[in-house]
């Protein structure tokens, strides 16, 4: 059994039976049945309908749906509805609205041989049949409805392994999900949630009836699922977390006295959800007069940042709690050893023991600055709240600064728009998304998201993200009635001359990638006469 508790307060919300590895398999023979004789041959309309339907009740349960999110991660309501419902509103709207053009047919030039331009190519989608996502708990809505919503659109069946952390919320989510297709006429089957224990999993992630597998997760764990679904050659899309940064130029402000908008959006971007968010802000890496600026705002702002639960409704809070307390010792050993080699701690950089709610896993808020590359707080990923500022001292420093860890999931630059300096940060910095003057926006604009080195591989989100859950299939028809392949006589079996041979398929083969109109015509002239 599968014990639930809520991180803010301690207080028990139950407990639930763990998915054994019989119980995976009933699973995926389930949703695979359905997918096969029904999901796959439904239309984008019956489709559009579903996720209409799951879109009208997230609008107007957002409290109840919220609520249920805060209480299984520890989070605040205000981060609940942007990090969860937000995205995932924007996620379905964009996928009725652009999902099916998508997934059109998409037209290809077809050859360069001059010879066989009658040819005609294209690239269709189909479904791959049951697809698998190992999602985070850190956003327990988003992270399951995400994989979901794409699952179902591209027509396949979709079995969801969440964590033990949030099993509890992720069932009344899977059972909205499940309802939705109910009420539209489908059978819930397509879509399935387990949740095995770890030395369970591999039942699932190398189960031969699963057509593609979506981690989200660690570094460690993801070297086991790959191991287990190379045993089934499943391909798998990646994503490990990052260490992500943000390039403060001077340039980005022509005066420096005031920095609160700017302020705003790193301190939204470093202590939403606690931290724990993997497009968060781990660094900001910030020229000197921005620099300036930013340590004399946010060490006034962040002192009286208030952190507490969104069941105490008696006062306003403004951060929640983390997932569990198991990372603190390694949390306060990173800042400890940041200050032994030369950073200043201006605030938190410890556990926090609420005054009301004993059994809660507070962190608190932290801003460490003067942090070097070199540094271990520099190189780990965190996943808490802690603000880490870092000096560059020009735009080449900045970039270095950036690219440093092995890691490059997502990444910001502040400056000018269009400069040349702005635009070399964009290009430059190693990561597979960034935002302009923005932080994470990259993300709800539903491009592809996926990283590179330590965070992973493949995309997930927009078009790419669809298409991923396709195969994608080559098509080649003729062009024109009465035009197509057929064998010459001097190259059918059996090749009665093999010289003449030779020679035919020789001037075919420099008129078909001729370089000019006279090479075009002799060679065309050389295979006329060898013929026959």
């Amino acid at each position: 059994m599968i014990q639930c508790y809520c991180p803010a307060t301690g207080a028990y919300l139950g407990r639930l039976k763990a998915t054994s590895k019989p119980d995976v398999d009933t699973a995926i023979a389930k949703c695979k049945t359905v997918q096969e004789t029904n999901w796959k041959h439904t239309s984008y309309d019956e489709r559009r309908r579903v996720l209409s339907t799951l879109l009208t009740f997230l609008k107007e349960n957002q409290e109840q749906v919220a609520r249920l999110a805060c209480r299984d991660s520890g989070k605040t309501m205000i981060d609940a509805a942007l990090g969860e419902i937000l995205v995932t509103l924007e996620k379905i709207s964009w996928t009725i609205k652009h999902g099916e053009s998508s997934m059109k047919p998409s037209k290809r030039v077809g050859p360069a041989n001059l010879l066989i331009r009658y040819k005609d190519a294209e690239v269709v989608y189909e479904p791959l049949g049951v697809v698998l996502a190992l999602v985070s708990w850190n956003y327990p809505l988003h992270n399951i409805l995400n994989p979901i919503i794409s699952a179902l659109f591209t027509g396949n069946g979709i079995v969801i392994k969440c964590s033990e952390q949030v099993v509890w919320s992720s069932t009344h989510f899977i059972a909205m999900v499940r309802s939705c297709l109910v009420a539209c006429g489908h059978s819930p089957d397509i879509v399935q949630l387990v949740c095995p224990w770890p030395e369970d999993t591999d039942a699932l992630t190398s189960h031969p009836s699963i057509s593609h597998v979506t981690f989200i997760g660690s570094k460690p764990v993801a070297h086991k699922v790959l191991e287990a679904a190379a045993k089934s050659l499943t391909p798998v899309t990646v994503e490990l977390g990052g260490k992500d940064a943000v390039v403060v130029l001077d340039e980005y402000q022509k005066s420096w006295k005031n920095c609160d908008a700017l302020a705003s959006v790193l301190m939204r971007g470093s202590f939403q959800s606690a931290g724990q968010n993997c497009i968060g802000i781990e660094r900001i890496i910030a020229q000197p007069k921005a620099y300036e600026s930013l340590v004399a705002t946010l060490k006034k702002r962040i002192p009286v940042l208030r952190v507490g639960s969104v069941l105490d409704e008696t006062q306003s809070i403004d951060m929640g709690a983390m997932i569990n307390s198991e990372r603190f010792t390694s949390l306060k050993f990173l800042i400890d050893d940041a200050v032994y080699h030369g950073a200043k701690l201006l605030c938190g950089g410890q556990a926090y023991s609420h005054p009301q709610y004993k059994h809660g896993s507070y962190f608190e808020p932290t801003l460490l600055i003067d942090v070097t590359p070199e540094m271990l707080i520099a190189r780990t990923e965190l996943f808490a709240p802690v603000m880490v500022l870092m000096k560059a001292t020009s735009v080449d420093d900045a970039i270095r600064m950036s690219n440093a860890p092995d890691f490059g999931l997502g990444g910001s630059v502040f400056g000018k728009r269009g400069s040349v300096a702005t635009e070399r940060v964009v290009r430059e910095m190693k990561t597979g998304n960034v935002a302009v003057n923005d932080f994470a926006t990259f993300y709800v604009c539903q491009l592809p998201f996926g990283g590179v080195k330590g965070s992973g591989y493949g995309k997930f989100g927009g078009e790419e993200g669809l298409r991923a859950l396709c195969l994608a299939k080559s098509v080649c028809r003729d062009k024109y009635p009465g035009i197509s392949t057929s064998i010459p006589g001097v190259v059918d079996y059996p090749i009665m001359n093999m010289q003449t041979a030779w020679q035919f398929v020789r001037a075919m083969n420099v008129a078909s990638y001729a370089s000019g109109a006279w090479e075009f015509g002799w060679n065309l002239l050389q295979l006329v006469l060898n013929l026959k």
